[in-house]
């Protein structure tokens, strides 16, 4: 190593450690809070709400959306936001619109941001029109107070906690984030997402089940349905007391599918590379396919069909007693 090159190395190790010990000043300063260092400027803005409406919708680009039961049975969004990325909040159509309205220019995009705006809708408990909600960033987390007519959620980035009900449709698309939905009823369930998993326990549906993962794990537990249809990329799925009036339609190219007590009168399922294992309730006529896994599956001659196909993978099927 060349003398010049030593002393390069030296030099940037001082400034490196120069940086550091100024850093910790700073920091120690302002308490190790590093929200102080934002160069985006936020404020808090309350919306009082006090025409009637019946549905809700909410469109935003990046921002946490919180519903919160209001027990004085007045309605108001609270916002916390930057103050040139603000949302207006009006009732139009019978509708309670909650808009984004960024005013921002290209350059005021650039600095440093340790804050997430958010955004809380106080409403009553109780039951509402179609609850629409479109955001690119941010979580959603709607409690078990509110009923609505449909739900239709749809995300770039986040996660989705779902506990509401709804009377037709139930619909949550995320590109990339988590899906969860517990203790709910709906006329009709369908849960999208890309990169993530999903997870729906406790659920009574009137309607169909269609849910598509391209990258995830799919964890069914505790329900009662018409019939259940998902395909998947990459990825486990598991239904666990899981009961289906007329039909399970499965399809995974690399994951496992798992039954724990579940069943429906006709079944299908298909995986590429993926074992398929686990227990039904009730007797079939199993049609089976594997190229390179084992078989065994009960040799029951009454029930609805169960047909099975993997290519690599092995299948392994009991009956509850």
């Amino acid at each position: 190593m060349s003398k010049k090159t030593k002393i390069w190395l030296i030099l940037a190790s001082f400034l490196v450690l120069f940086g550091c010990i100024i850093l910790g000043g700073v920091m120690t300063v302002l308490k190790w809070d590093f929200t102080k260092l934002s160069t985006i400027k936020y404020e808090t803005t309350d919306y009082e709400i006090n025409e009637n409406y019946k549905n809700i919708s909410i469109v935003t680009d990046t921002a946490d959306i919180v519903f919160v039961p209001s027990y004085n049975l007045k309605s108001s969004v609270v916002c916390y936001e930057p103050k040139n990325a603000k949302h207006s909040v009006t009732v139009k159509d019978d509708t309670l619109i909650i808009e984004v309205l960024d005013t921002r220019k290209w350059y005021e995009y650039i600095g440093i941001n340790f804050s997430i705006p958010k955004v809380t809708v106080y409403i009553p408990q109780g039951e509402y029109g179609a609850l629409t909600i479109k955001s690119s960033t941010g979580d959603v987390k709607i409690p078990q107070d509110f009923k609505f007519e449909s739900i239709d959620i749809s995300e770039s980035t986040g996660n989705v906690t779902n506990y509401a009900s709804a009377l037709e449709l139930l619909k949550i698309k995320t590109s990339t984030g988590e899906i969860f939905v517990e203790n709910v009823s709906a006329g009709t369930l369908d849960l999208s997402v890309s990169t993530g998993d999903v997870t729906a326990s406790s659920i009574t549906c009137k309607g169909d089940i269609h849910i598509k993962v391209s990258t995830g794990d799919t964890k069914l537990t505790d329900i009662t349905c018409k019939s259940v249809t998902s395909s998947g990329s990459t990825g486990d799925i598991s239904l666990k007391n899981v009961i289906a009036m007329e039909k399970f339609y499965i399809e995974r190219s690399t994951g496992d599918v798992k039954l724990d007590g579940a069943d429906a009168a006709w079944i299908f399922i298909k995986t590429d590379t993926g074992h398929v294992k686990g227990s039904l309730l009730t007797d079939k006529v199993f049609i089976t396919q594997s190229d390179t896994g084992s078989i065994h599956v009960p040799k029951t001659i009454t029930g609805g069909k169960c047909e099975i196909i993997t290519d690599t993978g092995d299948i392994k099927i009991t009956i509850k007693d």
